[in-house]
């Protein structure tokens, strides 16, 4: 029964198809973001409507598939054979979505991924119709690429491994975060400066990361590199977010990439420090806010 309700909620929200007129799934978008991301909630709770929802959908879908391919338990071939399923019922969609074909997806490994994973036909389901594509596009695009990294045992050896990896699962959602500026009011962004800006928070996170990393058997060091390399290939990259930023005229999208440079740039000074991670009320005092 558990099953067939959940199912239910999917189809309710996939053939809704309301976007930014879905207030329910709105709220509930914004909740998940909460649980999910210290970094990224709040800018993106701060959007204007419309923009809200598409970037919003954006993130909750790639942190849905994201969450497969970190998985501890799954086996890679289990998390390369989900994530390729997933891919394939999206690519399969026209104005609506497979949600039979996702849910399919899914329901094989159900009880053991997380909600925001669960929910990733409402998180689809939440972008504005005229820019969904996109976004549906941007999650298939890239779970099929974290597919084929699984498969290889996040195999990096060297810096153009790394690089392929940061552009795979970051660099591309700073190209579809430039996409969604230019739908929402014609904002032009600087492609190349936007992969940059991508990879400089992806790199955050491995330094970040690197001892949980390591522990389940993952290493997105490149061979001989130590943590002084990796944070020299991180702030050249911060350094193109910096780039990418400038040129940004003042509006939504500048304030909202503002404010994850800034916690990066932090991130490392605490890295830097000893510490694993930002306190909650540094992120707070960070972004302007009370704690």
């Amino acid at each position: 029964m558990g099953a067939q309700l959940e199912y239910q909620s999917l189809l309710l929200f996939a053939i809704a198809g309301s976007g930014s007129e879905n207030s329910e799934l709105r709220r509930q978008g914004l909740e998940m973001l909460e649980i999910t991301s210290r970094t990224f909630y709040i800018p993106i709770s701060r959007l204007p409507a419309g923009l809200l929802e598409a970037v919003g959908s954006g993130y909750l879908c790639l942190r849905a598939i994201d969450e497969i391919e970190d998985h501890p338990s799954i086996p890679a071939s289990g998390k390369a054979r989900l994530l390729r399923a997933i891919s394939r019922a999206i690519q399969a969609s026209g104005e609506r979505l497979r949600v039979e074909e996702l849910w399919e997806a899914i329901t094989e490994f159900r009880h053991q991924l997380p909600q925001v994973s669960l929910r990733l036909g409402e998180w689809l389901s939440l972008a504005p119709r005229p820019i969904a594509h996109r976004v549906w596009d941007s999650t298939a695009t890239m779970a099929d690429r974290m597919a084929g990294w699984a498969e290889d045992g996040f195999s990096i050896h060297s810096e153009s491994d790394l690089d392929r990896y940061t552009m795979g699962v970051a660099g591309a959602v700073g190209l579809l975060l430039s996409d969604l500026w230019g739908w929402y009011d014609g904002t032009q962004a600087n492609r190349c400066f936007a992969i940059g800006f991508g990879r400089g928070l992806q790199s955050v996170n491995i330094l970040r990361n690197r001892q949980e990393d390591l522990q389940r058997g993952v290493d997105f060091f490149p061979d001989h590199w130590d943590a002084s390399q990796m944070m020299a290939y991180t702030r050249a990259n911060l350094r193109q977010a910096e780039a990418y930023i400038a040129e940004l005229p003042d509006g939504p999208a500048r304030k909202f990439c503002e404010a994850p440079l800034l916690l990066a740039y932090a991130t490392l000074e605490a890295l830097q420090q000893g510490r694993s991670k930002l306190e909650r009320t540094e992120v707070m005092r960070l972004l302007g806010l009370s704690s």
